[in-house]
């Protein structure tokens, strides 16, 4: 509904400012590239869930590899991990453990996972671990530090672009006093000297 009042208020707005057939056609336009690019927005929620997904995954890696270095099977430490986690990851691993328990190929169950957005890592990492039978632990092991790396390489990257955003601010709010403090100043001094009275 949001999106059809913007796209007509566009609309209108256009049409009111240029008139005629100009304001039309361009109205028009307007509202369907509107329509388009509003319909492309990713919801408040769905980009929460997916960012707590992918900001839970190096703890639910940890606790897998937790539960398989003790000696439970895949599917056992999904369904003891999926316990542990709260949602949205939980009902990610509810899902994957309800196919397991059904009698789904486990490989391609962890197939299956490899193409979720943000649970793909440890769904590729699983898959290959027990479709060539290495070791799944040493493979969670080896995938939690590798998340664990990847987070705080993205937490570091987004610190860096703090300075960066915040120096445009600052220097709006600074040129101006610059302006005013610095060059008025030497500039009123300086036409003082140099027009006669």
């Amino acid at each position: 509904m949001l999106r059809l009042v913007a796209a007509a208020a566009l609309a209108a707005g256009l049409w009111a400012v240029l008139g005629g057939g100009l304001g039309l056609l361009l109205g028009g336009g307007s509202a369907v590239a509107c329509w388009v690019l509003t319909g492309r927005l990713e919801p408040a929620a769905v980009r929460r869930r997916r960012e707590r997904i992918a900001a839970d995954l190096p703890h639910v890696v940890d606790l897998l590899s937790a539960c398989l270095a003790a000696g439970h099977s895949p599917a056992t430490a999904v369904d003891e991990v999926r316990r542990a986690v709260d949602p949205p990851v939980r009902e990610e691993l509810d899902a994957l453990h309800a196919r397991l328990r059904l009698g789904v190929d486990p490989v391609g169950a962890w197939r299956d996972l490899s193409r979720h957005p943000q649970l793909g890592p440890l769904g590729r990492t699983v898959a290959r671990a027990v479709e060539s039978g290495a070791s799944v632990s040493d493979a969670m092991l080896r995938l939690g530090e590798d998340l664990r790396a990847r987070n705080r390489a993205e937490v570091e990257a987004r610190a860096r672009a703090v300075g960066v955003k915040a120096a445009v601010p600052l220097g709006v709010c600074l040129l101006p006093a610059f302006v005013l403090v610095g060059v008025v100043p030497l500039v009123a001094g300086s036409l003082s000297v140099l027009l006669p009275r």
